[in-house]
């Protein structure tokens, strides 16, 4: 999967994502949902599992950054 691919999609954390974490998103991809190892993009604060999130960047294979997708 390329880069590109997974950048601006959105996704649901499953596993609590902070600093000193290794969370966890599910993001929709190739027809189906595949988990990824996540970290915040900004290096600080937590998200919750539940929160919607949009991948910003993606380190290959299933290592995504990532960002709350709406203002609390």
């Amino acid at each position: 999967m390329e880069d590109a691919s997974l950048v601006g999609l959105m996704g649901r954390v499953t596993g609590t994502v902070g600093p000193g974490l290794v969370g966890e998103v599910i993001v929709r991809v190739r027809g189906g949902a595949e988990h990824f190892l996540a970290y915040p993009a900004n290096g600080i604060g937590r998200i919750a599992p539940g929160t919607v999130v949009m991948v910003v960047e993606h380190l290959p294979p299933r290592t995504v950054y990532v960002t709350e997708a709406y203002d609390s």
